[in-house]
């Protein structure tokens, strides 16, 4: 069919079958379809929509469309498992969670991407450790995943190469909020990298991606249903963005962070429950643990023991950054140079955040991108953000600010306070608030 009359079809509300969206997948690769009619066809999509199976169908085109990972001839001693999450503030579990599910015998190839509008990127908080890559040679990337079980690095040019076109097509012709193109989008790139099973983390919330719970919970089930058809079994987990899951948000305060858990400095912390949660449903898709019982016992003592921590090394230092991280982070991650307390103006419980306003703070201190490709400051940012719920007394500390200037300080610190409510205490979110999972075919 010629790709006109594909995108009529679309434009007029008629599906399209495997064959018609394979072939205009393969021209957003190769580049034979033109922008124009890749923006025509993102707008008819996000339009008419797409059912059940176009929906697979564009997943495993944009799969297709670059290499798709095998690791059959590695023979690994493991399952091949990963976890996506669709971005917030504060979450830094992929750096937590990688190296834990290494430990209990996972291996675990994780393809990540950078900070997008409000939320924190897993590339950029990476960067902030002097001298890792995220974009090693293949070679490097199999090895490690091999020998250490983890390795979380960048989007290769040879992965999904329609998705990086499409989405930069769709940035900028208002059609990113559609559900077909979010979906394969995210799938497309993460089953590239041939996994035997995928746990996805779906926020809720005023700091998640999508606009409403509902929303969130059609994300969800789409992706898990979606992705299972495309023969990769998959759960989907809707978890709490409210607030932020750690304490904090800004690129290296965050590897601090990922650091005090997987050294057992943070022993019940938000950011550690979800992380956990996410960790149980890895090890049950990858058949690592025969039930949830026997997978929290074998995480516990993977992290008390240390395992998850030294696997977090071997993989920084694999990928060219400093072999005594875990034991001197303060002589190697950046520090800014005016840090101070942001008070509260009154006495009462911490009841609301807008945490989406929390991550643009961040963003507005330089810790983010106001443009593509603009350069991050990784020293910068909120810590010791007081979680929802506590009770606070005039003048007690609700965040450390971490600026560049006092300037950039005092602006930071008016916006930290608009997004803030104290008043009456109400009842703290449920962190982990539904699980999906769906078994391929």
């Amino acid at each position: 069919m010629l790709p006109q009359e594909a995108i009529r079809a679309k434009r007029d509300g008629q599906a399209l079958d495997a064959a018609a969206i394979g072939e205009l997948v393969a021209g957003i690769a190769d580049g034979s379809l033109g922008d124009a009619q890749i923006g025509a066809l993102a707008m008819a999509i996000f339009l008419n929509g797409m059912n059940a199976t176009e929906t697979v169908a564009l997943t495993e085109a944009v799969r297709d469309s670059g290499d798709v990972l095998d690791w059959t001839a590695l023979d690994l001693p493991g399952p091949v498992i990963d976890k996506h999450s669709t971005g917030g503030v504060g979450d830094v579990v992929s750096l937590i969670l990688g190296p834990w599910v290494a430990a209990c015998g996972g291996h675990v190839p994780m393809i990540s991407g950078r900070g997008l509008g409000h939320t924190g990127g897993t590339l950029d908080k990476l960067e902030s450790i002097p001298g890792y890559s995220v974009t090693p040679d293949t070679a490097t990337f199999r090895r490690l995943v091999e020998d250490v079980g983890v390795a979380i690095i960048g989007q290769t040019a040879d992965l999904a190469p329609a998705d990086k076109r499409l989405y930069a097509i769709r940035d900028v012709t208002a059609t990113v909020e559609s559900l077909p193109l979010i979906v394969s989008s995210i799938l497309g790139k993460k089953l590239a990298c041939g996994l035997d099973a995928l746990v996805m983390d779906v926020k809720v919330g005023s700091g998640a991606f999508m606009p409403t719970p509902e929303a969130s919970q059609e994300l969800a089930e789409t992706i898990a249903e979606v992705a299972s058809r495309a023969g990769t079994p998959t759960t989907a987990l809707l978890t709490d963005m409210s607030q932020p899951l750690a304490p904090c948000a800004g690129n290296a305060l965050e590897v601090h962070e990922a650091l005090a858990v997987l050294t057992g400095k943070r022993p019940n912390s938000r950011l550690l429950e979800v992380t956990r949660g996410l960790a149980v449903e890895m090890l049950l898709a990858g058949g690592l643990a025969p039930d949830r019982d026997a997978a929290l016992k074998r995480l516990d003592e993977r992290l008390a023991s240390g395992e998850a921590a030294e696997r977090f090394g071997r993989m920084v230092a694999g990928l060219g950054g400093p072999a005594d991280l875990l034991d001197a982070p303060d002589r190697h991650l950046p520090v800014a140079p005016v840090v101070r307390p942001v008070l509260a103006p009154h006495a009462g419980h911490l009841r609301g955040l807008d945490t989406r306003a929390l991550g643009m703070t961040v963003v507005e201190l330089g810790g983010g991108r106001r443009q593509p490709g603009e350069a991050i400051d990784h020293a910068v940012g909120l810590a010791d953000i007081a979680e929802l719920g506590s009770k606070l007394d005039a003048g007690q500390p609700l965040a450390t600010l971490h600026a560049r200037s006092h300037a950039e300080a005092d602006q930071a610190e008016r916006q930290l306070l608009d997004a803030i409510e104290i008043g009456e205490a109400r009842p703290s979110p449920t962190l982990i608030r539904d699980i999906i999972r769906r078994e391929a075919p």
